[in-house]
C-alpha cells in the first residue's frame, strides 16, 4: 500500500513498485484540510487516477482521527499550524490498520530525505518509522538507498538496486523518472495542504483556540468563503462563487440561518454560533448579515431581499444599503 498525495513523488513510488511486478494499492486520506477533490466526489478521483497513472486507488476520511492529533500534536506545528511529522505518523498508522483488508504486504511512500525541513529529514523519518509503528515494513523506494534495508528489500520482495537514488530539494531526477515512464501530466510541487497555507492555517489556529469544540463540519465551514466574527459571537461565511454557495447549501446544520437572495444573484451565507449552539441570531445580526451579502452583490444596484431558514422555519430579510469596505474590515477574520 502506497500514501498517495497525489503529488510527482507518490505517483513515482506507485511507478517504481509496479515497474518491479507489485501489485499496488495507492490509499488517499482526505480531511477537511486536504484532498478535497477526492472527498468531493471519490469514485470520479478514483477513476482519474486509474486513467493517467494506471494505478489503482482507495480514498479514506481519517478527519475523526485527525482532530484530536491537530489540537496536540506530539512533535508540534511547522511554520504555520501544519502538524507534519503527526500527520505522516497517523497516516502510516492507519494505512497499517488497512493492510489486511487490501492483502498487503508491506506500505511505500514518496518521502524524499531532505525535501522538506521539518518532516524529511533523516532523523525524522526514522521517528515517523518507529512511531507509526511500521518498522521494517515501511519502504520509501525513491530514497530507499541512502536508508537501511527494509523487510521487502530483505525478502527479494523489491530489488534496492533498481530503486532510483534522490535526495534533496531539486526535482531534476523525478522529472526524469516521470518521462521514463512517460507521465507529462502531474502537478506542481507545491503543498496542497491548508494548514501549512500562511493565511489560512492563521484562522483554523484562531479558530481551534476560539472554539475548542470544533468538528469536521465546523472544520469544511472555516475553510469555505469568505469568514467574518459578528458582535455577539456570530459566525458568518459567505459564498465566493456558485460552487461554494453549493457547498454551504450542503453543509448548513439544521441550528445555522442559512441566508439566500430571493432578487438577485448574491452570495449564500451562514450564520452560526459555535459556542451557543441551538440559539438564534437576533434581528439586528440577520440584517448585518444581510447587508454584508449586499456589499459583495456587485450588480445589484439597489436593496437585497433574503431567505432566512433556521430551525425548519423560513423567514426574510431584506438591506437596503450595503455596509462600507470599513465597517466589513472590522468584521473580516483574514483578507477576503
Amino acid at each position: 500500500m502506497v500514501l498517495y498525495s497525489g503529488g510527482l513523488d507518490s505517483i513515482l513510488a506507485c511507478r517504481v513498485l509496479q515497474e518491479q511486478g507489485i501489485r499496488v494499492t495507492a490509499v488517499k486520506f482526505v480531511t477537511p484540510f486536504f484532498g478535497d477533490e477526492a472527498a468531493d466526489d471519490p469514485q470520479r478521483y478514483i477513476g482519474r487516477v486509474q486513467d493517467k497513472y494506471g494505478i489503482r486507488l482507495v480514498v479514506k476520511d481519517i478527519t475523526d482521527e485527525y482532530l484530536p492529533m491537530l489540537r496536540n500534536p506530539e512533535h508540534g506545528y511547522g511554520k504555520n499550524f501544519n502538524p507534519c511529522i503527526d500527520c505522516k505518523i497517523l497516516m502510516i498508522h492507519k494505512t497499517l490498520e488497512l493492510m489486511p483488508e487490501y492483502d498487503a504486504d508491506f506500505i511505500a511512500t514518496g518521502e524524499v530525505i531532505g525535501q522538506r525541513p521539518m518532516s524529511q529529514r533523516k532523523d525524522t523519518l526514522n521517528c515517523i518509522r518507529n512511531e507509526s509503528r511500521a518498522q521494517g515494513l515501511l519502504l520509501r523506494p525513491l530514497c530507499a538507498r541512502s536508508l537501511k534495508p527494509t523487510i521487502p528489500e530483505e525478502l527479494g520482495w523489491v530489488s534496492r538496486e533498481k530503486l532510483p537514488h534522490i535526495s534533496g530539494r531539486g526535482r531534476k531526477k523525478q522529472i526524469e523518472l516521470a518521462e521514463k515512464f512517460g507521465i507529462t501530466d502531474y502537478p506542481n510541487p507545491a503543498g496542497g495542504c491548508r494548514l501549512a497555507d500562511p493565511i489560512q492555517g492563521r484562522r483554523l489556529n484562531e479558530y481551534f483556540r476560539k472554539w475548542p469544540g470544533m468538528d469536521g463540519n465546523d472544520c469544511r465551514l472555516a475553510v469555505t468563503g469568505r469568514q467574518f466574527i459578528l458582535p455577539g459571537g456570530w459566525w458568518l461565511v459567505l459564498g465566493r462563487d456558485k460552487a461554494e454557495n453549493a457547498r454551504l447549501e450542503m453543509l448548513k446544520r439544521h441550528t445555522d440561518l442559512f441566508l439566500q437572495s430571493k432578487n438577485v444573484p448574491a452570495p449564500a451565507g451562514i450564520l452560526r454560533n459555535p459556542l451557543a449552539k441551538g440559539h438564534k441570531p437576533d434581528n439586528a445580526t440577520v440584517k448585518l448579515a444581510a447587508a454584508m451579502m449586499l456589499y459583495y452583490c456587485r450588480k445589484c444596484q439597489g436593496s437585497i431581499d433574503v431567505r432566512t431558514e433556521c430551525f425548519g422555519k423560513v423567514d426574510k430579510a431584506t438591506a437596503i444599503e450595503p455596509l462600507s469596505r470599513e465597517d466589513i474590515d472590522e468584521f473580516a477574520v483574514d483578507t477576503n
